[in-house]
């Protein structure tokens, strides 16, 4: 995998770059929508690829690892055989699966002991066997297995549990570097930083990554509750210690907004379930504001979902039929709505690029994020 930084924003600490990979090219900033379990819920791989222009999309290292499990996907081929998808692959280190367990799970020094969310069985991760089930997915960056604090996290436990991420980080690395990826490419392996929302943690987390020296660095830890100018202090501090010849990777971050603001801060990549989750609710994004499809004043509304054409669904849809799909419990309406949003990240992703290339990204970010927010 190779990084490079073709350009810096004046204004703010916006980054243009292109990152290489053996399954191809990927313009930042970002979006990589979330397949879950080998599948980004409710649409095709083509329409994934050729409809809404995703260049990479993300795997979960959990679901996966329990199902199909990892006989399949090795005899497979690999993820990108399975499911039949030939562009970049991320996997998570299913870090923030094992923290949703609360439960179901107990963190040791050794690993994390859980139980299935789907039969309750017992399963243990480890740095070494999280670096293992990653090489036999095959995706094209894995991540390192991390410990996610919640939000509120008193200080003394977001330190503790931030200096056992970064030894799991050293047995991370010792395992990924001692063994060799199943599919006949690299792989590359990002670090994670923690700290909760202490601004001297989170410091000392991304020197303390930083000096691993990896390929690419992510921020995790933050989406978890905490309010949006935390966050954005968090990845500040954060981005000013990161390498800027590398990625920088904000885990599961957030509405369009949280994407500009978080651009200007200095991120690179994003993922977040927000987009395909709420289409599958009726929440669509668009470039004046977020609709409700379900509410009745969309009924006999036959204009495009966004008037400005941010998506190819606008072609073909309107509110008032998308808006009927709903109402009948018909599947293609979730469809529809999925790619629309999926579509409309992305757009937001090449109008931040463009912007940055044209030298007023900070204008136009500004002006953007006061219709983002707007609930139409």
């Amino acid at each position: 995998m190779k990084f490079k930084l073709l350009k810096k924003d004046v204004s703010t600490n916006a980054r243009l770059g292109e990152l290489k990979t053996v399954h191809g090219k990927i313009q930042t900033p970002i979006f990589m929508p979330v397949g879950t379990a080998a599948t980004v819920k409710g649409v095709h791989q083509h329409e994934i690829e050729k409809d809404t222009l995703a260049q990479i999309i993300l795997g979960n290292t959990y679901h996966l690892y329990l199902r199909p499990g990892l006989d399949i996907i090795e005899k497979a081929g690999g993820l990108h055989q399975f499911m039949n998808w030939q562009k970049p692959i991320l996997t998570d280190s299913g870090g923030y699966q094992v923290y949703s367990l609360s439960g179901r799970r107990k963190i040791k020094e050794e690993g994390v002991k859980f139980q299935s969310h789907i039969d309750g069985s017992y399963h243990w991760f480890t740095p070494e066997n999280v670096m293992d089930i990653q090489r036999t997915i095959g995706a094209d960056i894995i991540m390192a297995f991390d410990e996610c604090t919640p939000y509120p996290c008193d200080y003394k436990y977001a330190k503790r549990s931030m200096h056992m991420t970064h030894r799991w980080l050293k047995r991370c690395c010792e395992r990924f570097d001692s063994t060799q990826g199943k599919y006949g490419y690299e792989q590359s392996l990002f670090p994670i930083v923690q700290g909760s929302v202490y601004k001297d943690l989170r410091r000392q987390s991304a020197e303390e990554i930083a000096s691993f020296e990896r390929e690419g660095n992510a921020i995790g830890g933050l989406s978890v509750g905490e309010p949006h100018e935390l966050m954005y202090e968090m990845t500040e501090v954060v981005c000013e210690v990161l390498p800027e010849d590398k990625p920088r990777y904000l885990m599961g971050v957030g509405t369009p907004s949280n994407l500009l603001e978080n651009i200007a801060l200095g991120i690179d990549m994003f993922d977040c379930v927000m987009p395909t989750r709420n289409a599958r609710n009726g929440m669509l994004f668009t470039s004046e504001g977020t609709i409700n499809i379900k509410n009745k004043k969309w009924a006999d509304d036959y204009s495009p979902i966004d008037p400005n054409g941010t998506s190819f669904v606008d072609q073909y849809y309107n509110k008032a039929y998308l808006r009927h799909l709903f109402s009948v419990g018909e599947l293609l309406g979730k469809q529809i709505a999925t790619l629309h949003n999926i579509r409309f990240y992305l757009w937001l992703m090449e109008e931040a690029r463009n912007h940055l290339t044209e030298g007023n990204f900070d204008s136009w970010k500004n002006e953007m994020v006061k219709k983002l927010d707007r609930r139409l």
